[in-house]
């Protein structure tokens, strides 16, 4: 009894959507945004509605953020709305402009008037949708199912942003993308060329609360496809000591835990008060990038981000055979490429970061560098609000 109400209900806002579609046209100057399918407010689309509202758009366009759960502090002329109500379908449904960084449900399928820019987040490193052999991501059952719908998905983007001609690539073949990449940069970042000076840097610590007579190590490291509960949230396991980091480094430095927004678990940090200082999704890793002097992570994305500051990066693989022969595998060569110390237990973490000299990485950071910071220049957001303008 319980599938087919789930069923009924899931065909009646199919069918309530499609109404909406019929008997309301689209508003010419009504924006939608959300990031990461309302759980954040935060990265490219985040920076993409600030630009806007800095240069007054706000006030001449119809701007609606999609939330999860608790409305988020937005700046500017802006509505909220809850994701998955009714009024977010009706929004959907009349926006001119949908501006998101992940998949949407595949109902919500895009007005012949609407266009739909597509952030995406990150660089890939690991094999994304239709280069994987194998999924075992919560939800999915099989590969061969969960490829058809990413590719139907990735058919309705107008637009797709990348950050470097190697993602541009493995996007089309990867997403079986057919329209327009956008190789602009990550409207994200522009953060990180406008605001990386003394001043910008205390600003945004002491807005996070962060000390300023302590370095900050950034771990930010990216979810496990197949380390999920029964009720299918993805689980923080991260098989480091927090015990031994902070005996060991907590003279000198504090850490920032970030995981990846699929994560849902509520972790007791307590026990490391004063060092490890945990943001959730709804904070914008931007700006932990910008005030964190070095990175701890492991094949997230977040590395390609980083890398644009020149602050040294350490790689934390302890389970580097598994995830590259089970799980993931990777686009180019993990060891060769990273431009930085790679450990695979605490104890040898700790001793690359008391030990690192950059002069030692210098050769790899220039070439990861040159090779994946080539289009990001701080002006990003600025050409989309371009885009938008012609639409």
């Amino acid at each position: 009894m319980g599938k087919w109400l789930y069923q009924a209900a899931k065909g009646a806002v199919v069918l309530f959507y499609r109404f909406m579609c019929v008997i309301f046209p689209v508003k010419s100057n009504r924006v939608v945004f959300d990031s990461s399918l309302g759980k954040s407010y935060a990265g490219n689309p985040k920076h993409i509605y600030e630009y806007l509202v800095s240069r007054g758009y706000d006030m001449k366009w119809d701007c609606i953020w999609f939330y999860e759960n608790e409305k988020y502090n937005i700046p500017g002329m802006s509505r909220q709305v809850q994701y998955g109500r009714l009024r977010y379908l009706y929004y959907m449904a009349t926006a001119k402009v949908w501006v998101f960084d992940s998949r949407q449900p595949e109902f919500l399928t895009r007005r012949k008037n609407t266009f739909y820019i597509q952030t995406w987040h990150g660089t890939p490193l690991k094999r994304l949708a239709l280069d994987m052999d194998d999924v075992f991501m919560a939800g999915e059952s099989d590969i061969v199912t969960y490829k058809e719908h990413f590719a139907r998905n990735a058919h309705t983007w107008d637009y797709l942003i990348s950050q470097n001609p190697f993602s541009s690539e493995t996007f089309r073949r990867a997403f079986d993308f057919r329209k327009e990449i956008l190789e602009i940069g990550y409207p994200r970042n522009d953060l990180l060329f406008h605001e990386n000076t003394k001043e910008g840097i205390e600003r945004y610590r002491r807005n996070l609360g962060l000390p300023l007579d302590k370095k900050i190590i950034l771990y930010a490291p990216t979810f496990r496809d197949d380390e999920f509960s029964d009720d299918e949230k993805y689980e923080f396991q991260p098989h480091i000591s927090f015990d031994l980091l902070q005996k060991e480094l907590g003279d000198e430095y504090i850490m920032i835990v970030k995981y990846h927004y699929l994560i849902m678990d509520a972790v007791d940090w307590s026990p490391y008060e004063g060092f490890v200082y945990h943001f959730d999704q709804s904070r914008d890793i931007a700006e932990l990038f910008l005030v964190s002097d070095m990175l701890i992570t492991d094949y997230s994305s977040v590395m390609f981000d980083f890398s644009i500051l020149r602050r040294p990066m350490f790689f934390y693989a302890y389970d580097f055979y598994k995830y590259k022969n089970e799980l993931r595998g990777f686009y180019f060569s993990y060891r060769e490429e990273m431009p930085g110390p790679i450990s695979t237990t605490t104890e040898q973490l700790i001793a690359d970061i008391k030990n690192y000299r950059a002069e030692d990485y210098k050769e790899k950071y220039d070439k990861f560098h040159d090779k994946y910071n080539s289009v990001d220049d701080g002006k990003a957001a600025n050409r989309i609000l371009d885009l938008i303008n012609n639409f």
